[in-house]
């Protein structure tokens, strides 16, 4: 039909409002609806004069083509590059300026990290296109969608963007039944109802959110909604998915289930904001460290881990990582290290704690039931306050301690010691994020859990 004044609301299968009596405002310039005769049909006037049958001749060329106005610009960049931003590329909000020049990214799945303040959403918005540059150029998929400058300006609106996001606040329709919702984008491509209604209940089900098909919003948890707002980003299949903070509200027993969903979705590149070290460890294979606005850092996981950028960076990228194989409550990594967990798990794992949880003993240590390893000091990072220590074992990890220690140890390059971690700090997760969910969506995910080395099997 088109927009035209005097239109009313019928748009059932979408938003579940019935038609009514009001029509809608008109559209930008369009006049508002004149009184009709009511005679019947208006009067429609004839053309002047009497229109031919045939041309009298053929159709001439124009003598210029002229591109279309929104025609985009060519780049040097490569068209591989998914995500690219010029160096001058900015952000102004009030006071705050984001600098997010020199960004370049192919694939996989990238994490942006950073302390509180210093730019992640407004980045996440950027992409999205709900924040516009303020200097400079972004591309998509090798095409200009912000750029400005005088003459030059250009902006595609986040609908014209092939991607979807998914938000703190998860942003779901509270009028839709929760099947409805995560159909809507199937639905805006032209998906019949039961087909999309379907695809809905398979996305829901590999969540483990089966049984929340015909919930309203609002009889949801914080977890759960964020799942639903999770199945519904990647029912469209985009490009380029991109998520804030996606398991900040998911309780321990499903984020193995979310994690196998964003890893194998079909998205090209996933951008994931997160203050998870786990989920770094997990997803990404790159990193985006920001901090007071500017990004520090822009590389792979391990070059960012052995040149973190920031002190904020150092910490955060320092998480040890041990990886095994598990039989019932039991994990041997390929160096012959055995870690002990409290809890059954299968399959391989990853045992992630912080180097703050780490402690550095000059012998080792007796009595309380403690999770150890001999190891040697490789390299220390003094900042006058706190030390980061690199130890080589195996297991291979990082420290921290206070400067205090390193001068009562005397801990040096070469200097034999003793590490150990309670296993209360430790936090185990499935390494093969990409397997396959059941469709029940029950998954098994062992939450916090799991022991370093030994001094009993009944301890913790």
């Amino acid at each position: 039909m088109g927009p035209r004044p005097g239109r009313v609301r019928r748009d059932h299968h979408l938003r579940r409002q019935p038609g009514g009596p009001h029509p809608h405002p008109p559209p930008r310039d369009l006049p508002r609806p004149r009184a009709r005769p009511r005679g019947g049909r208006r009067h429609q006037r004839r053309p002047a004069g009497r229109l031919r049958r045939r041309p009298r001749g053929s159709a001439q060329p124009l003598a210029r083509e002229h591109p279309p106005v929104t025609a985009p610009v060519t780049r040097p960049e490569p068209a591989s590059a998914l995500v690219a931003t010029s160096a001058d590329a900015a952000v102004r909000r009030g006071a705050f300026t984001l600098a997010c020049g020199g960004l370049h990214h192919t694939g996989g799945t990238v994490a942006v990290i950073g302390p509180n303040g210093s730019g992640k959403t407004t980045l996440l918005r950027l992409l999205a296109g709900l924040e516009r540059l303020t200097a400079g150029e972004l591309l998509l998929e090798g095409r200009p969608v912000d750029r400005t400058g005088r003459g030059r300006r250009l902006f595609v609106p986040a609908h014209r963007r092939r991607l979807s996001v998914v938000f703190q606040d998860h942003r779901l329709f509270d009028h839709l039944r929760v099947v409805d919702d995560v159909a809507f984008p199937l639905r805006r491509q032209g998906w019949d109802r039961r087909r999309a209604r379907d695809r809905a209940a398979t996305l829901l089900a590999e969540l483990g959110a089966a049984e929340l098909a015909r919930a309203r919003p609002r009889e949801l948890s914080g977890g759960q909604r964020q799942r639903v707002a999770l199945a519904r980003a990647l029912a469209a299949e985009p490009r380029i998915l991109l998520l804030d903070e996606p398991l900040a509200a998911v309780d321990d027993a499903s984020r193995a289930a979310v994690r196998r969903v964003v890893a194998r979705s079909t998205a090209a590149l996933v951008v994931v904001v997160t203050h998870d070290p786990v989920d770094v460890a997990t997803l990404a294979d790159r990193l985006v460290v920001l901090d007071e606005g500017r990004v520090v850092r822009d590389g792979p996981l391990d070059e960012v881990r052995r040149d973190p950028g920031s002190r904020w960076a150092a910490d955060f990228c320092g998480a040890n990582v041990v990886s095994g194989e598990a039989r019932g409550r039991r994990v041997r990594t390929a160096d012959g290290v055995e870690i002990v967990l409290p809890d059954a798990a299968t399959g391989r794992v990853h045992v992630v704690f912080g180097p703050e949880t780490v402690t550095v003993h000059p012998r080792r240590p007796e009595g309380s039931a403690r999770n150890v390893w001999p190891a040697r000091v490789a390299r220390v990072d003094d900042d006058g306050t706190r030390a980061l220590l690199e130890l080589e074992g195996p297991p291979s990890l990082r420290a921290a301690v206070t400067t205090d220690a390193v001068r009562a140890l005397e801990l040096r390059p070469g200097r034999q010691v003793w590490a150990s971690v309670k296993a209360t700090e430790l936090t185990v997760v499935p390494a093969d994020v990409s397997a396959d969910v059941p469709a029940d969506g029950s998954v098994d995910d062992p939450g916090h859990q799991g022991a370093v080395g030994v001094t009993g099997d009944d301890e913790t």
